[in-house]
């Protein structure tokens, strides 16, 4: 099946209209993380757990459902695993950087990233696992490869956004993480592994929502003690008040990312607040 609309934003599911792009590695925001070590190693065996389970849930899957619609507009199932594919060799161009210093960007243009989702959706399913396989294989080595003293070394991701070397494991974690999530196949922000809904909180909360013009300032709560909230949007203006959301942390990071309507949170200060979209 051809598919000539844009190509999808698959982080925020809010997102829509004519300039459609894909805003897990272009724009979600520098990633906080340490440079010792320690992040870029739990990091990278936590990508493993997450493509294993990836790989034994589509190995379920039949030739019919693959090319079923995916949760994200615009692309089926095979759009997606087609992209994680090619998102790990864009990831291992990255690592490829920081190791040697010679600059490899993730993708030649963004055209001929969107041309090789569109040319690789529709492929059977047993060559989507070959593919999925490899180019995790080729990521794990490309992690490890990476010496101790280059992980604080910058690239430089899609839409110009500045990263250690050492973040790029928890990149490809939220690709594989959410975009199990995005292949509608039973898995959903609920069964995400707390460590990571912990760490993305943080990131978008520190980093991508944080002093953003659009949205009001929010306090997020996950349970009764003080660290359990967390501020982030735009500043308050003098008097303002801070709108309060509280819910479990995946029910805030479902509502966050836009793969939810909300469902789970409480808002005594009136109706969720209406988040743009941060593609």
């Amino acid at each position: 099946m051809q598919h000539t609309e844009p190509i999808a934003r698959t982080f925020d599911l809010r997102a829509t209209g004519a300039d459609f792009t894909r805003s897990c590695g272009a724009h979600y925001g520098r990633v906080m993380t340490d440079c010792t070590g320690a992040d870029y190693v739990r990091d990278a065996a936590a990508v493993q757990a997450a493509t294993d389970r990836l790989l034994a849930a589509v190995a379920a899957l039949d030739e019919v459902s693959l090319a079923r619609p995916s949760e994200l507009p615009g692309w089926t199932r095979g759009h997606v695993l087609a992209h994680l594919a090619r998102n790990a060799d864009a990831l291992v161009n990255l690592l490829t950087w920081a190791r040697t210093g010679e600059e490899t960007p993730m993708y030649p243009d963004a055209e001929a990233r969107d041309a090789d989702i569109r040319r690789d959706a529709a492929r059977p399913l047993a060559v989507h696992l070959d593919d999925l396989r490899t180019s995790a294989a080729r990521f794990d080595a490309a992690v490890a490869a990476l010496p101790p003293e280059r992980l604080p070394y910058e690239v430089t991701l899609r839409g110009g956004v500045r990263e250690p070397a050492a973040g790029l494991p928890l990149r490809r974690l939220t690709e594989v993480e959410l975009h199990h999530v995005d292949l509608g196949i039973g898995r959903t922000v609920a069964d995400l592994p707390a460590t990571f809904v912990e760490s993305q909180l943080t990131v978008l909360t520190g980093t991508r929502f944080a002093g953003h013009p659009d949205i009001p300032p929010l306090r997020l709560v996950t349970g009764p003690g003080t660290a359990d909230a967390r501020h982030t949007g735009r500043p308050a203006a003098p008097g303002e008040s801070p709108v309060t959301v509280t819910g479990s942390p995946a029910a805030l990071l479902g509502w966050l990312t836009g793969r939810t309507d909300g469902a789970g949170l409480s808002c005594p200060d009136g109706p969720l607040p209406v988040l743009p979209a941060l593609g």
